[in-house]
C-alpha cells in the first residue's frame, strides 16, 4: 500500500513540513501614506527568509522594514515621499526622472512594495502618460500607478549565487530556515512501501491523471490531458 505523493503530503501541518515562523517574524511594508519628510535608517537586518538585507527604518513614531539598496548605512537619513534622486530614498513613481533606477514597487498606493524586491534586482523608469508611469523590467515593460512608491538604487546582495555552498549542510541550514523541503528524491527511485511509483517492478504504467474537480492538493501529475498516448500523424 504506498502513501501519499510528496506533491499531496507537502503543507499539510507534520513536523517535516511545517515552516519555521522564525525566518518571516520581519514584514515588508512601506510607512503610511500619510508620512511624509525625513526618515532614518535604524538598523540593517540579515533575515533567513529574504534573499535581500533589510532595513529598519523610523519616520516620526513609525517603524517599517524594506528591502536594503545598495550603499546605505546605519544611522543615514532618506527621504520619504519627494526628495533627491538618491540610493535609498522613497519616492513616489511620477516625481523620479525616466532612466532611474528603482526597485520594491507597489502594485497600486497603499500596497507596500510588491514588485522586484530580490537581491541584485531593479527596474527602469520609462515613459511617463496618462495611463501611469512604464517601468522597464528586462525585456518587459509595465504601466504602473504614478503615485505608487518605489525606493531608489538597486536592491542589495547582488552576486549572492556567485558563492557555491560546498558543503551539503549548509545548503540544508538555509533551506531549513525558509521551510522548504530538502533534498528531493525521485519518486521512482523510493520503494514500494514509500509510495506508489516506487519499487520499479515490473513494467505497468500507473496512471498519473489526476481528476478535474480534484483539491488543489491532490491535483499531481497529469492535469486532465485532452489526450493521452502516441498521437498518429
Amino acid at each position: 500500500m504506498g502513501k501519499r505523493t510528496k506533491g499531496r503530503a507537502k503543507g499539510r501541518g507534520n513536523i517535516q513540513y511545517r515552516v519555521r515562523k522564525k525566518a518571516y517574524c520581519y514584514r515588508i511594508s512601506y510607512p503610511k501614506l500619510s508620512s511624509v519628510g525625513k526618515a532614518k535608517i535604524i538598523r540593517l537586518i540579515n533575515s533567513a527568509a529574504h534573499s535581500t538585507p533589510l532595513a529598519k527604518i523610523k519616520i516620526n513614531t513609525e517603524e517599517f522594514f524594506v528591502p536594503a539598496a545598495d550603499g546605505i548605512y546605519e544611522g543615514q537619513e532618506i527621504d520619504v515621499f519627494d526628495g533627491k534622486i538618491e540610493n535609498g530614498n522613497i519616492l513616489i513613481l511620477k516625481n523620479i526622472p525616466q532612466g532611474t533606477k528603482i526597485f520594491n514597487i507597489e502594485s497600486f498606493p497603499g500596497s507596500g512594495g510588491k514588485y522586484l524586491r530580490s537581491s541584485g534586482c531593479y527596474g527602469l523608469i520609462g515613459i511617463k502618460d496618462k495611463e501611469g508611469v512604464e517601468v522597464i523590467i528586462k525585456r518587459r515593460r509595465v504601466k504602473i500607478n504614478e503615485n505608487c512608491r518605489a525606493i531608489i538604487g538597486v536592491a542589495a546582495g547582488d552576486g549572492r549565487i556567485s558563492k557555491p555552498f560546498a558543503k551539503a549542510g549548509k545548503r540544508f541550514h538555509l533551506m531549513r530556515s525558509k521551510g522548504r523541503r530538502w533534498h528531493y528524491t525521485s519518486a521512482i527511485k523510493t520503494n514500494a512501501v514509500d509510495h506508489p511509483f516506487g519499487g520499479g517492478r515490473g513494467k505497468r504504467i500507473k496512471s498519473k491523471i489526476a481528476q478535474r474537480n480534484a483539491p488543489p492538493g491532490a491535483k499531481v501529475g497529469h492535469i486532465r490531458p485532452s489526450r493521452t498516448g502516441r498521437g498518429n500523424k
